[in-house]
């Protein structure tokens, strides 16, 4: 998994390809996988004006919490924000959110992420935004080309690392201001929503609870089908329109048809107005397939992207070609603009997951490879939805089982060009055994307890989400209509109303949660008092 500023109910955003938290197996390479951004980022657009209330703070944060060589004991500066304009304070022992920073600096999500300001005056809570460590201002080794150069500096760049640089802040800060009583309940999207819900079960001595939206936390060890994230895209766009769907699903082999032709990629450069010329098929493909699986992803009320998308399809001049249908839905999602830029540029998160989850380029070069060497089809997505350490998220498709071509995950050669490329070999089964996974309702049923899974049924990721409550604490939470992390996302005045309700059920659980815990709280006090 996986938070930004903008939100594309609101305006359409450039694509960026290499923002994506996983790479995409979207054609018949290895391409990128769908992002986990809880909001989508735009590289132009700088975050809103901060509200003076958000006071900035870093933390002296260990290396390496697990071992005891010399090394580990080396530091960084890691960023934090706290918000007290609300807060009832520590004699009251109010609460305290805390927004765990993802894939990404924590800039936007001061305000891109509207739930903990929106419920901070009914709980009386106090705001704290942790940044995630080897993003934003939070880079170990002093900068970030020091930091991911070689396999030993990247080693510390881990989720166990992570969620245990959260619980040392939040003891700093609870000891800090006297505020030991006070519950701090964590709040996480997509990825971050993943690091949320494994927060809680590896520090419930820390949180009280937890709201994981949209957090994939059963894409891993075959423990949901390949397919569920393709699959779900692919409903999305069928119940918009059974025309649209059956016209994206026949583009791609008439991509291939036109691409075969002597000048073909120059045909496809001029019809997609391409900002540079094609280079291959491929090209174009990864970029319509991510497009879809955004406006899936992302498909926000009120104007529902996969509908613009499918409206420009459908609306397309009669007597169209299937080409041209599809060039209609690109430009109805992305505005009539000179041209469009297939390429991708790095940035912070592409860099910053080069480590977890390989450069797409790279992998690809050693696809090929090592598929010559290993005899397998070049041209078979080996390293699809894959990270090469411990994120390895199997998302691929099989023969018409979506609207998108066969893209099937191997893992043999995903394993192999991993090592051939970085000198490590991944992990595949670490994420379920240090955090679980596998038989998810019974082992959670008496062991978990206080944590919300979120999840939008239109969202991709839901079909590796928690959809069903394990227990009458752990608590799923689902509407049919909803997208990717919608619920932390603003509150808005067009909101419909299941979402309304959704937020105000999410809110509910945590009010009973922290009046549950105020009561234990008091009764301890008592306890203690007639002991004397």
């Amino acid at each position: 998994m996986n938070c930004s500023l903008l939100m594309i109910s609101q305006q359409w955003l450039p694509l960026m390809f290499l923002m994506i938290i996983f790479s995409t197996c979207a054609t018949a390479t290895p391409s990128k996988l769908p992002r986990m951004s809880t909001i989508l980022r735009e590289p132009e657009t700088f975050p809103e004006l901060i509200s003076d209330d958000f006071q900035t703070f870093s933390y002296k944060q260990k290396l390496d919490h697990f071992n005891y060589r010399p090394e580990s004991y080396n530091t960084f500066q890691q960023r934090y924000v706290m918000n007290f304009k609300y807060w009832g304070g520590a004699n009251a022992s109010a609460p305290i959110f805390a927004y765990l920073g993802a894939e990404a600096a924590l800039d936007f999500d001061l305000t891109g992420v509207g739930f903990l300001v929106e419920n901070a005056l009914r709980f009386k809570a106090l705001l704290v935004y942790i940044e995630h460590r080897y993003y934003g201002k939070s880079i170990p080794f002093g900068s970030r080309e020091e930091a991911l150069k070689n396999a030993s500096t990247r080693g510390y760049f881990n989720s166990a690392q992570a969620i245990a640089d959260y619980a040392e802040v939040l003891l700093y800060i609870k000891k800090k201001f006297l505020a030991e009583n006070s519950p701090v309940i964590v709040i996480g999207g997509s990825y971050g929503g993943m690091l949320a819900s494994w927060f809680r079960l590896k520090y419930p001595h820390v949180a009280l609870g937890a709201l994981a939206s949209s957090a994939p936390i059963l894409y891993f060890d075959d423990i949901t089908p390949e397919n569920g994230y393709y699959s779900i895209v692919t409903k999305d766009f069928r119940e918009a329109s059974e025309s649209c769907y059956r016209t994206i699903r026949e583009s791609w082999s008439e991509i291939d048809r036109v691409a075969s032709k002597p000048n073909g990629l120059s045909i496809l450069s001029k019809k997609f107005r391409t900002c540079t010329d094609l280079n291959k098929a491929d090209e174009l493909k990864e970029y319509l397939d991510t497009m879809y699986a955004i406006a899936a992803q992302y498909n926000h009320p009120p104007r529902y992207p996969v509908t613009i998308v499918c409206g420009g399809i459908d609306g397309a001049p009669e007597g169209s070609d299937i080409l041209s249908r599809i060039f209609e839905g690109l430009v109805a999602f992305r505005g009539n603009k000179s041209c469009y830029n297939t390429s991708s540029s790095p940035t912070e998160t592409s860099e910053g997951w080069r480590w977890q989850r390989a450069s797409v380029l790279d992998l690809r070069k050693q696809s090929w490879k090592l598929g010559q060497i290993n005899g397998i089809k070049p041209h078979v997505p080996t390293l699809c939805g894959q990270t090469c350490s411990e994120m390895v998220m199997p998302i691929g498709r099989g023969d018409n089982d979506t609207m998108f071509p066969a893209a099937p995950f191997n893992p043999t050669a995903f394993i192999e060009s991993c090592t051939s490329l970085y000198g490590v070999r991944p992990r595949p089964h670490w994420i379920t055994t240090y955090y679980g996974g596998h038989d998810i309702k019974l082992i959670l049923y008496r062991f978990a307890s206080n944590i919300i899974f979120s999840n939008g049924l239109r969202d991709p990721y839901s079909s590796a989400g928690v959809l069903k409550n394990i227990s009458h604490s752990v608590l799923a939470i689902h509407t049919v209509n909803g997208s990717h992390c919608l619920d932390i996302l603003p509150a808005k005045s067009t909101d419909p109303e299941w979402l309304i309700m959704q937020r105000k059920t999410e809110v509910e659980i945590i009010h009973s949660w922290i009046a549950q815990y105020y009561a234990d709280l008091n009764a301890t006090r008592k306890r203690t008092l007639f002991q004397y």
